[in-house]
């Protein structure tokens, strides 16, 4: 380089260039070279050639794994009796780079066989690592990582380190970052054929896109009934457009007004997320009644954020469900009179949550009418009247003037059908007269027999004398018999089956010679009438049981007779219907649910 402060006032475009490639030598003047992209200069002290990449006169070699784009060149300088050649010959790593999620990772050859011509004489001297131009003299203090070998020289950064920029970016409707960092590679190394040598590399990195899908934190808080959502995390150049709850969208600002609260917090890694807060009772909020006592609460929510410096939108739906136990499952009470029997049932959740049912048939104001309830509500409940002869009731135990029934509804989801409680009133009931059809065919008959004079009970028969009464008293007489025995008839009528047998007094003959037959007992019959639906199928044994899946208990009319008409007139008859359902006998405390009316 000693001549060149004699060259230093020539022109630059009298020296010429001469490139060797695998095509062959090639000698262009310095003025032609740069309209091929070179750049070409010298001062005092040295030559400056600047070559691009993958140009024509260009190889590309592989040196210790890393691809190596070369420029082989000559810079001639001819005056007079002066020739002058400086070797300028380039040779630049084109990758080298590896990613992994965390870091990203610059390798380089330590030795460059293009410009170290003598490798024995090879001796590394220094070598630095900078960022955007900088010289990093400490770059563990950075959590950079610079290692070398007689290979390599390599140069690791985590990604998002301090001296490179993350940038949010969307890709396919994805969300993800980007990272880039200018690096410089300074290595100083001696040889024979150079006193000294200083190659520097700059290298601009960039990873490729990464996804990172966002998160939704859930930090909702059950006993304050309000949703609390983390969005994130994202990037400071990341802004909130809008956010839809339960479909409906809301800017910002909407949404403060609407009640909801909608703000920035900042996240520990210089990201940020979006929180917000919705209350359980919220329109917006979905509500579902499950299990036994839970309200399941539902957050639809669709982000719509914009993205970059591009403004790219990205959009993003998350549901958000708390389940709470916030639903009292009613209790019923209940109580009889003479004759009735009530059941008080709050009506808070009847047909929201729940429906009552008698057996599998839903009880609202309709069937309560048709069987002979009365129904009445107040502010807080529902009460059932229920008189003891009507359908629905079930008959414990019945004996002579007394009977045992209850009463039962189910409380039940109104999706599922689950059965949650079963609400029941039991009471005794003191009854001078009744009969009662049960499923299984079996027949109960109170008679009241009322004649003048009186009749002794204990000579009451049926159809079959053999038939007596099971207990009687001066007034009354209690027979118990199944319809296939003691005389009972049948016979259909429309719909229906009937069986038939009579109540009947044994009278006593006096004693006399008359052809005439002397009695002083009146001549009284009591007909007794049960009617079955000819569709229901009578269940032997389905005396107390399960109300869900009963057959129906027949309806019964019990029709005196006489041949006195003033004794027909003292008489009555007793019409009775009632219902159980067929299974074993229900537990004697049952809890269930019922229809608001």
């Amino acid at each position: 380089m000693s001549a060149l402060p004699e060259t230093q006032n020539v022109a630059y475009q009298v020296w010429q260039l001469m490139f060797v490639s695998p095509s062959g030598r090639k000698r262009i003047m310095v003025s032609d070279a740069a309209k091929l992209g070179y750049s070409f200069n010298n001062t005092l002290s040295r030559v400056y050639l600047r070559a691009p990449y993958h140009s024509n006169e260009s190889d590309v070699s592989t040196v210790s794994g890393v691809n190596m784009n070369m420029v082989t060149s000559t810079s001639m300088y001819r005056q007079r009796w002066l020739l002058l050649l400086i070797d300028t010959t380039v040779s630049c790593p084109v990758d080298g780079t590896s990613f992994t999620d965390t870091t990203l990772t610059w390798t380089v050859p330590s030795v460059i066989p293009t410009l170290v011509v003598q490798e024995s004489t090879f001796l590394s001297k220094n070598i630095l690592m900078g960022v955007d131009g900088q010289v990093i003299v400490n770059p563990e203090e950075k959590n950079y990582l610079l290692e070398h070998n007689k290979t390599h020289i390599g140069i690791t950064i985590p990604i998002g380190a301090e001296g490179g920029k993350l940038k949010s970016s969307v890709s396919g409707g994805v969300y993800g970052v980007i990272y880039s960092i200018d690096l410089f590679l300074e290595h100083t190394w001696t040889d024979a054929d150079w006193q000294t040598t200083k190659y520097t590399v700059i290298k601009s990195i960039t990873t490729p896109f990464m996804p990172q899908i966002p998160t939704v934190i859930n930090t909702t808080l059950p006993e304050e009934r309000l949703f609390n959502v983390a969005f994130g995390h994202f990037l400071p150049d990341v802004s909130l457009v809008t956010v839809a709850i339960g479909n409906v969208p809301f800017t910002p600002r909407e949404a403060q007004h609407q009640g909801f609260k909608i703000y920035e917090t900042p996240f520990s890694n210089r990201t940020k997320g979006f929180i917000l807060e919705v209350s359980f009772d919220d329109p917006h909020v979905l509500k579902e009644y499950v299990n036994r006592n839970e309200t399941k609460y539902t957050l639809l929510v669709n982000y719509t954020v914009s993205v970059g410096p591009e403004m790219t939108l990205y959009y993003h739906a998350a549901e958000v469900e708390c389940v709470v136990a916030d639903i009292e499952i009613p209790e019923a009470v209940g109580h009889c009179d003479e004759e009735n029997l009530y059941l008080a049932i709050p009506t808070f959740g009847l047909h929201h949550y729940w429906n009552l049912y008698l057996g599998n048939k839903l009880l609202n104001q309709h069937v309560a009418i048709t069987n002979g309830y009365l129904p009445a509500t107040n502010s807080t409940h529902l009460i059932l009247q229920i008189p003891l002869f009507s359908v629905g009731v079930v008959y414990e135990d019945v004996s002579f003037q007394k009977i045992k029934a209850r009463f039962d509804v189910a409380l039940r989801k109104v999706r599922t059908m689950e059965t949650l409680q079963m609400f029941s009133i039991s009471c005794n009931f003191n009854s001078s007269a009744f009969i009662i059809c049960h499923p299984d065919g079996t027949i109960m008959v109170s008679a009241q027999m009322k004649t003048v004079p009186a009749i002794d009970m204990s000579k009451t028969k049926l159809r079959d004398s053999s038939c007596k009464p099971r207990e009687y008293n001066e007034g009354h007489a209690f027979f118990k018999f199944h319809v296939t025995t003691c005389g009972t008839s049948v016979r259909f009528e429309g719909d229906y089956i009937i069986y038939e047998n009579e109540i009947s007094y044994e009278k006593e003959i006096l004693p006399g010679q008359s052809i005439w037959k002397i009695t002083r007992d009146p001549d009284y019959r009591l007909t007794v009438l049960c009617y079955y639906r000819a569709k229901e199928t009578l269940v032997l044994g389905a005396f107390a049981s399960d109300p869900s899946t009963s057959p129906l208990f027949g309806s019964g009319t019990m029709v005196p007779r006489s041949n006195t008409a003033v004794y027909r007139r003292i008489r009555q008859a007793l019409n009775v219907v009632s219902r159980v359902s067929k299974g074993k006998s229900p537990p004697k405390k049952i809890k269930t649910f019922l229809n608001t009316f």
